[in-house]
């Protein structure tokens, strides 16, 4: 071969093996700097805002199984995957007699090793009431002391506000005064309910407070949707068997 072809060949070589390498890195800091992201957001303290209107004890059409023996099964999945780091409260609304809008009840302010003890709360919720879901979030902001503190709310719900609060306007305002408060909601609806292509008004309040709104209709997207926003990236390799399919964020509802 003529040297100063095999001179431009070896280069050539060089470079491309440079620019492999450079993406390589590029590749390995961005995967770095999402899962730094995603530990960082586990130091913030939580607040679980659950759902224990009437709605909840109702049955789907098709599989004779109310609504919160699912969400009772998923957290019965997902509690052992909660590191005990993991800071976490818990309030839940709805429960009392059926008229009350200010069935809101405190259950446990965020604390480590909160796995069992929130565990032991849900297993005795007995759903019975309306659905004050708006001041539920807020009171759940307010004992974070969102003003001043990092914190993330995940709401999960399976129906619409019915006692008079606006959770969008309530988002706006949290929004202009909240030092880092992330809001997730997770929604409830079976394919077979009516209004099956709607969307949850509550979902502004994750979309006005940079969270996540994931639409789920069976047990295993609950759990995963309860992965994505209780667990941390160190509870990850500890998963049994392949994780189960759940809707993007960005979709507004089911798919038919």
């Amino acid at each position: 071969m003529v040297p100063a072809i095999r001179q431009r060949l070896s280069c050539g070589w060089r470079v491309s093996h440079a620019i492999a390498l450079g993406l390589v890195f590029l590749a390995v800091t961005a995967h770095s700097a999402a899962n730094s992201e995603e530990r960082a957001e586990c130091t913030k303290d939580l607040m679980f805002v659950f759902d224990a209107s009437g709605s909840m004890a109702t049955t789907d059409l098709t599989a004779k199984v109310p609504h919160i023996e699912r969400v009772k099964n998923a957290f019965r999945h997902i509690i052992p995957e909660i590191p005990e780091s993991r800071r976490m409260g818990l309030i839940v609304y709805g429960q009392g007699a059926y008229n009350r809008c200010d069935s809101i009840e405190l259950k446990l302010k965020p604390t480590v090793n909160a796995g069992a003890l929130l565990m032991a709360e849900i297993e005795k919720v007995a759903p019975a009431g309306r659905t004050p879901l708006t001041q539920a979030v807020h009171a759940a902001a307010e004992i974070l002391d969102c003003r001043h503190n990092p914190a993330i709310v995940v709401l999960l719900t399976d129906g619409e506000e019915t006692c008079g609060g606006k959770p969008c306007d309530m988002a706006q305002s949290l929004k202009s005064d909240a030092a880092d408060l992330t809001i997730h909601v997770i929604g409830y609806r079976r394919r077979e309910a009516g209004g099956l292509g709607a969307v949850f008004d509550a979902r502004c309040l994750a979309e006005e407070m940079g969270g996540l709104y994931l639409p789920v209709e069976t047990e295993d997207q609950i759990v995963e949707a309860l992965r994505k926003t209780l667990t941390c990236p160190l509870t990850t390799d500890n998963r049994k068997g392949p994780p189960a399919s759940l809707m993007k964020a960005e979709v507004s509802s089911p798919t038919p």
